[in-house]
Parts: structure tokens; C-alpha cells; sequence
């Protein structure tokens, strides 16, 4: 018969592994504007919004065309007061066409992540 002290010893060991597994999670992208994949006209800001706050320091985007050879497109970001959200601004109109935006973000226990969201100009 096996012993019942082990036995909740490793009950205890395995749900102390789940609750820290889950305190230490990344933090991720639960919006964009403009949604990933959407058809939108020109917008003048861009937001990522995540559901963790984020390091100012090492949370940002840039934006690219990928049908013209990646070419980059001016942004200024920040991140939102809330420390949820990047925020960016296009220095220049978007013209038709397809758009990469490429995010890196950082939460205050070091954790960095990497996405990508795609949206197109009509």
C-alpha cells in the first residue's frame, strides 16, 4: 500500500510547481488596432494592448511593407500611461497596401516576447 504522506508530499511539490508556473507567465497581446489580418483605411495610431504592463524601456513596434522589399515605415511609440498598451504614430499617411507590424515588449520580471500583426491599407 503506498504511502499516504509521499503521496501528498507530491501532490503539494506538483501544485506549488503549477501556482509558480502560472504567477511567472509572459505576458501577451490580447488586442491590436488595427486587428491582426483587418482592412482598414489609413489609421493615424497604431496600439498593441497586452495583459500584463509592460517596461517602457524594452516594450515597442515597428511597421514594414512587406511587398516593398520590408521598406520601414516611420513610427513613433510609446508605451500608454496605463503601461498596458504601445502606442504608435505614423510619421508619414500609410498608402495602400499591406503592413507587418513587428512588436517587442518586456514585462518588470524580465520576461521579453515577440509577435507580429498584419493589417492592410485600402
Amino acid at each position: 500500500m503506498p504511502n499516504c504522506k509521499n503521496f501528498f508530499a507530491a501532490g503539494l511539490a506538483t501544485a506549488a510547481l503549477l501556482t509558480a508556473g502560472a504567477a511567472s507567465a509572459h505576458a501577451h497581446l490580447v488586442k491590436s488596432t488595427p486587428a491582426a489580418n483587418a482592412t482598414v483605411a489609413a489609421p493615424k495610431t497604431i496600439s498593441l494592448t497586452f495583459n500584463e504592463k509592460l517596461t517602457p524601456a524594452f516594450s515597442k513596434f515597428e511597421i514594414v511593407m512587406p511587398a516593398m522589399n520590408a521598406m520601414p515605415v516611420p513610427v513613433k511609440t510609446s508605451v500608454s500611461k496605463d503601461g498596458l498598451s504601445i502606442v504608435g504614430t505614423p510619421q508619414a499617411a500609410l498608402m495602400p497596401g499591406v503592413y507587418k507590424i513587428t512588436w517587442h515588449a518586456a514585462t518588470s520580471d524580465g520576461h521579453k516576447m515577440d509577435g507580429a500583426v498584419d493589417f492592410t491599407v485600402k
